[in-house]
């Protein structure tokens, strides 16, 4: 079989996806919407800026051109950053069939209204059409790499959940198909503000005991928004929630984590950004994730506390006061 796919979104991710699917036999074309970036990539057969050393399989090619990627595959993967998601797909739009398949290694919300990326999704296009989040305990580099990885992909059609399985699935990279995917959406957006909680608390000086209460507090609180927006509990506990917010609290791979580092040892917002030089998807998915919890009038006080921290001005160290200064309640 003959398989094609369309990867938007030339940073670490889609890079080391395209390179995960061409090693799989896949026929794989990379879009980046920079073309200097992209000429360089086509030139050094590398992502040198982002993930250097890693070479392209000769069945991964490149284009900064939406036209020529759109016409390249019915099958589209998109990898672009949650803020970008909704208009880079309405950029595309035109060139796409009617028969698109639509699936996103993108985690966060739609900051126009915080809306789940799957109901962009069936806004732009259809309801019918196949769309699928991956998502779960995944870093680029080690994907790329080709290190044991495991992942889950949830999809409206079991279908398309096998084909994107049986694309990507292979003897060091293990794929696990689900139906829910507002679960694994909500848990990989979440866990994004907990990782910067986790980074703000090793960056102040706090131990082993803060981060393990940190994740553990963190995970109920992804339970409790993402239960309540239509996910299903058994999907936290699984690669998608526990799995991934376990990587990115406790690893120095993780931007958000090292976002939240440099805030605990002082250092302000744009300079915590400019310092890591990538896209840090907690800092948006914190205000939205806030503001869901606020709508639903759901009880977030980690998030609540770190989104103060970046949109308020609050000191880490006073935020840590405030969740230690809580009334005791009962764990359950």
């Amino acid at each position: 079989m003959n398989k094609k796919i369309a990867i938007l979104g030339a940073g670490s991710w889609g890079t080391a996806l395209a390179i995960l699917a061409a090693r799989n036999g896949c026929q794989v074309l990379l879009w980046g919407h920079d073309p200097k970036h992209i000429a360089a990539l086509a030139d050094d057969r590398e992502n040198k800026q982002y993930l250097s050393g890693l070479a392209f399989p000769k069945n991964l090619k490149v284009t900064a051109d939406l036209a020529e990627l759109g016409a390249f595959s019915n099958l589209l993967l998109v990898c672009a950053p949650s803020h970008a998601f909704k208009d880079v797909l309405i950029k595309l739009k035109p060139y796409l069939s009617n028969e698109v398949s639509i699936a996103w290694a993108t985690k966060g919300f739609n900051p126009d209204d915080g809306s789940l990326l799957h109901e962009v999704v069936a806004e732009l296009f259809s309801t019918q059409t196949p769309a699928a989040i991956l998502s779960g305990p995944t870093f680029a580099r080690e994907v790329a790499a080709d290190l044991p990885t495991a992942i889950t992909i949830a999809a409206n059609q079991s279908h398309f959940a096998r084909q994107l399985s049986d694309m990507l699935h292979s003897e060091r990279f293990r794929t696990y198909t689900s139906a829910d995917i507002i679960g694994v959406e909500v848990g990989g957006a979440v866990k994004n503000v907990l990782a910067i909680a986790a980074g703000i608390a090793d960056g102040l000086g706090f131990g082993a005991n803060t981060r393990a209460a940190l994740i553990t507090r963190g995970l109920t609180e992804i339970i409790r928004l993402g239960v309540k927006l239509g996910g299903k509990q058994d999907t936290f506990m699984g690669l998608a929630g526990l799995g991934d917010l376990l990587l990115t609290c406790t690893d120095n791979q993780s931007r958000n984590r090292r976002f939240g580092l440099a805030l605990g040892l002082g250092k302000d917002r744009k300079e915590a950004m400019a310092e890591i030089g990538q896209e840090i998807e907690g800092v948006f998915a914190a205000k939205e994730t806030y503001l869901l919890a606020q709508k639903h009038n759901i009880e977030m006080p980690i998030t609540e506390q770190t989104y103060k921290v970046l949109y308020e001005g609050l000191a880490p160290l006073t935020a840590v006061q405030n969740l230690l200064a809580r009334e005791q309640k009962s764990e359950s």
